[in-house]
């Protein structure tokens, strides 16, 4: 079964890979979307780091 799995999930993202290399709209979503992507990432980093220095510095305090 988990061979399966990851034979389709293979093919998958070969399948995927190709058509995103063939198709000039593809490649431009998927670009945009991965820079998207990380700009979500980078907002979810910097929100928990600020909730962390917050709360040293009220460890600090106590």
């Amino acid at each position: 079964m988990e061979k399966m799995f990851c034979l389709g999930l293979a093919l998958g993202a070969l399948g995927g890979a190709l058509a995103v290399a063939n198709s000039c709209k593809m490649r431009s979503l998927v670009k945009r979307s991965q820079e998207e992507f990380i700009d979500k990432v980078n907002e979810a980093v910097d929100a928990r780091l600020d909730a962390m220095e917050r709360s040293d510095r009220k460890r600090e305090r106590d």
